[in-house]
This record gives structure tokens, sequence and C-alpha cells, in this order.
């Protein structure tokens, strides 16, 4: 499974449609084998060259976790981790498709003390494997 780097890429994904969604995340779904480009994004900057943004068949996956839903990088991180985890397991269930996993609320700090609580991160794995079981079946 390939991984979404550049910020075209993100936005790109972001403009697609929300395939699956639970309490704190939501799974956004583009096409990748159509003629999308670079310059389709930015219709103002006409140097750039027009250059494939999925150049690599197959399905893409990225994380999304912002500062505004967790504040610590730790808990960050964890969360990404598990998003490629998980993701990674579903892979053959995935359609060939850039798939973007966002963090869109926070888990409660006053349940999950630590950063990287055993808690919090079978919570985060439950809620993922909830999410990818939804987008698989989309």
């Amino acid at each position: 499974m390939q991984r979404l780097k550049t910020r075209s890429q993100f936005q790109a994904v972001l403009a697609g449609e929300i395939v699956a969604r639970t309490a704190h995340f939501a799974m956004h779904r583009a096409s990748v084998d159509g003629p999308l480009t670079r310059s389709h994004l930015s219709s103002s900057d006409t140097s750039a060259p027009s250059k494939a943004l999925f150049v690599v068949a197959g399905p893409w996956l990225g994380a999304m976790v912002p500062k505004r839903w967790a504040k610590r990088a730790v808990t960050r991180n964890t969360i990404k981790r598990q998003v490629f985890e998980i993701g990674s397991s579903f892979e053959p269930h995935l359609p060939q498709s850039a798939h973007l996993v966002r963090l869109r609320s926070a888990f409660d700090r006053s349940r999950y003390k630590s950063a990287t609580s055993t808690d919090l991160k079978n919570a985060v794995r439950l809620e993922l494997q909830q999410l990818f079981t939804k987008a698989a079946t989309s």
C-alpha cells in the first residue's frame, strides 16, 4: 500500500467523498485511475508541470491527525501508526483508490490519562477497525 505524501495528494483526497465515519474518525476516498493532475487542483499556477498525483496503481493511504484534536505529539504518532497498521491488514478489501483517515474529534483526556495508554490504543484500534470495515463494504 502506498502512502500519501504531498500536500496536493492530501487535498485531492479531501475533495473526494466521505465513505465512512465513526465517533472520532472520518475516511475520505478519491479515485486514482482518473486523469487527476496537479494542474487540475491549482488552476492559478500555469507554470507548474501537470504531473499525475498517483503514479502507482493500487490503494493509497494517508492519515491526518490535527493538533487541534490530539495535543501531544506522542498521541498523534500513536494514532497514525494504528491507522497504517489497520490499513495494511485491510488492504486486500479496499478498492483501488486513495484513502485518507482524518481524526475529527478528540479522545477524552480525563478518561485516557496517558498519551499512549493501553486503553487509548485499544479504543483507537477498535474504532479504526469499524471505520475500515464500513469503508470496505461501501
